[in-house]
């Protein structure tokens, strides 16, 4: 008699539900994460934003999410005299921002 084991995630990016029934014998993938924070230097027209880490590299390829987030780190990225500091989510090739804080 084989056990089942019924996992439940939910997505990083999409907070979207899964869920899987296998036998409790299979060996299941999971995804590395990784987690970096940010500073937030600039909010592009496209809503593309520029970010530098604490080495002082740049990168200029992820988007400002969409949603109350999105709306949040502008109006943080608005005031003056405050950095705004963002985390960015990494996995299964994808990235995201997932957070903002000021720096303060």
């Amino acid at each position: 008699h084989i056990l089942q084991v019924h996992l439940v995630g939910i997505d990083i990016f999409t907070a979207k539900k899964y869920e899987d029934l296998c036998p409790s014998t299979h060996n299941i993938d999971v995804p590395n994460v990784s987690r970096s924070d940010f500073q937030l230097i600039d909010i592009s027209d496209d809503s593309y934003v520029s970010l530098m880490n604490d080495k002082g590299d740049t990168r200029d390829d992820l988007k400002l999410p969409e949603g109350d987030l999105g709306q949040k780190i502008k109006e943080e990225f608005s005031k003056d005299d405050i950095s705004v500091i963002v985390t960015v989510l990494a996995a299964v090739g994808e990235e995201a921002i997932v957070a903002c804080k000021n720096a303060t």
